[in-house]
């Protein structure tokens, strides 16, 4: 296999940790982003995200000792991921960048796979992959979440829903500062961001890989619902319609579903829906 150009052979990783992230769950995170990758990182900005307790400070100490190149940022107060990812990436000092949760687990070659990418398609602004969803550990996979892979059929995707797993995607730092950087947007910083890129012309891809394995609870579908998740969709929508990605018809669409799933449904019916048409 040919060696990677020095272009692409430096990288920054972006996370944000806070206050109710466990000290395992994130060792566990930063491990399989740094020492456990074939390709590691230059540097991995991790943004405290207010303030933390001493179990978990003391993880982030003592990960800073055995990996130097992790770049922590100390916000004052909890501003909300969004706004930690803001911060962030202002201090990524690397134009590709890779996002990664404080509970997930990315896969060994993940890195690699995506530099080896994004060298071969320079034109590529967001590149993600495919997830599994594990609870407690790794060998007990609860579902899937598929994501489109060219680009023609991201930009039909992103109309009806994220066509991203955000926790996997890298990126150029260039083409997020352009479209405005992250901003805040209750749980759908990632959907509002690439919209923007969609409206700036960014080009998007997904692997076909599984690149994460996302650790989920119990109470995963119960976050997905309620009235404050609800209003922030109908927003999202509304932010698409007003910059004509979607139409009228496609808008009510989406409103109605979002008010049905969100809303109306039990967790456990919600949990089917979002097993059935968003995961496999």
């Amino acid at each position: 296999m040919p060696a990677i150009i020095d272009k692409y052979k430096k990288f920054s990783v972006l996370m944000s940790v806070y206050k109710n992230d466990k000290p395992e769950f994130l060792y566990c995170a930063i491990k399989s982003v740094t020492l456990l990758q074939t390709l590691q990182p230059s540097e991995v900005i991790l943004v405290i995200d207010g303030p933390i307790s001493v179990e978990l400070n003391n993880c982030i100490e003592m990960l800073i000792e055995e990996i130097p190149y992790i770049r922590p940022i100390r916000l004052l107060e909890n501003k909300g991921l969004g706004n930690a990812l803001y911060e962030g990436l202002l201090a990524c000092s690397f134009e590709i960048v890779m996002r990664m949760d404080s509970d997930d687990i990315s896969v060994p070659d993940r890195f690699e796979k995506q530099i080896r990418y994004m060298e071969m398609h320079p034109d590529i602004s967001v590149l993600g992959g495919q997830i599994s969803e594990f609870i407690d550990t790794e060998d007990n996979v609860v579902g899937y979440r598929v994501v489109p892979q060219t680009p023609e059929e991201i930009a039909h995707v992103i109309k009806w829903r994220c066509p991203f797993n955000h926790m996997s995607v890298a990126f150029l730092r260039s083409c997020v500062m352009n479209s405005g950087n992250y901003q805040d947007w209750f749980w759908n910083e990632d959907y509002y961001l690439w919209i923007r890129m969609f409206l700036a012309e960014c080009k998007f891809a997904n692997l076909p890989n599984i690149l994460v394995n996302v650790r989920v609870g119990k109470d995963m579908y119960a976050r997905r619902g309620g009235m404050r998740y609800f209003k922030s969709e109908v927003r999202l929508q509304k932010y698409m319609l007003d910059n004509s990605i979607i139409n009228s018809k496609v808008f009510l669409v989406n409103v109605f579903v979002r008010f049905m799933v969100q809303l109306l449904l039990p967790n456990k019916v919600r949990g089917w829906f979002f097993q059935k048409f968003a995961r496999s």
